[in-house]
């Protein structure tokens, strides 16, 4: 096969459909946008859940005065003896890491840093907090097992998971994301029929030469090949825009504007873009391939 020849004509039928090219191209790296920014919030999803889910506890409240006879095991408040059992049956529980203690008034004083000055804050005392215990486990998953242990224990108040805290931003970021790989479908299908149709005007415009060169026994690939090329430097263009969007995105308003101001998220770093982007180069390419294909087995009748 003349490499010389494929060339000049990927370079004619780019030139000769330049409008269409540059919408491929367009629609393309826009369909690449969304896919990449879909996989991209399933690996935040994946490393958010890693972070929190290391730091998340099971908090086990004790009755206070205000509790009693209001729960099952509340008939007084939290007795000394009552205490040890409690904390004796959690060091024997098994996936029990280590537990720790919050007192009234230790509680009191997370309570205000979240209250702040609000009307509540300004009622609230020591003494209408619950002392607790803070119980770290080894798999965040088995807080079940420290809920049966405990939950029975007279002077038990109530057994909270904090993972089901974190559930609805999981939840959020979780429907953002499906939205995001529900739109870059759509946009994906968008941009295969756009090539679909700019490779359909080429063959056309080419009907002739490719009939002379069907009449000297040229093969299906060789009249093909350049027109499978065209949509491939298309769905790499594409791929290659698509990407560089992500980059800058990342590099410039989440490093530099969003991250800065919400230092409690922990985002992803650099190390999803080095399967990412090859991702979206291959699905660029693969994308435009197959468009053409398609469109050369339909149209292309010479």
């Amino acid at each position: 096969m003349r490499v010389q020849y494929v060339l000049q004509e990927i370079g004619q039928g780019l030139r000769r459909n330049l409008t269409m090219v540059i919408a491929v191209v367009v629609s393309t790296a826009v369909a690449l946008v969304m896919l990449g920014s879909g996989l991209l919030m399933w690996q935040q999803t994946l490393h958010m859940q890693d972070y929190w889910y290391s730091k998340v506890e099971v908090s086990v409240f004790m009755c206070n005065q205000e509790d009693v006879n209001k729960y099952a095991n509340c008939k007084t408040a939290v007795t000394t003896d009552q205490r040890q059992t409690i904390l004796d049956t959690l060091n024997k529980t098994p996936h029990v890491q280590n537990v720790t203690t919050e007192s009234q008034d230790q509680a009191y004083q997370h309570y205000l840093q979240i209250a702040g000055n609000s009307a509540l804050a300004q009622t609230a005392t020591p003494q209408d907090m619950e002392q607790s215990f803070r119980v770290k486990l080894d798999d965040p998953n088995q807080w079940q097992v420290v809920e049966g242990a405990v939950v029975g224990l007279p002077g038990v108040q109530s057994v909270q998971d904090e993972q089901q805290l974190l559930k609805p931003l999981f939840t959020f970021i979780h429907i953002a994301e499906y939205t995001a790989v529900g739109v870059a479908v759509v946009m994906l299908v968008l941009a295969f029929l756009l090539i679909f149709n700019t490779v359909r005007l080429s063959a056309f415009s080419r009907r002739r030469e490719t009939g002379i060169m069907r009449l000297v026994g040229a093969s299906n690939f060789y009249i093909q090949m350049p027109f499978l090329l065209e949509g491939a430097v298309a769905g790499l263009l594409g791929g290659l825009f698509a990407s560089l969007i992500l980059v800058a995105v990342k590099a410039f308003f989440i490093d530099h504007v969003v991250a800065p101001h919400l230092s409690s998220i922990q985002f992803i770093g650099w190390n999803p873009f080095v399967w990412i982007v090859p991702c979206l180069l291959l699905v660029g390419i693969l994308m435009s391939v197959l468009a053409s294909a398609f469109t050369l087995r339909k149209y292309l009748r010479v």
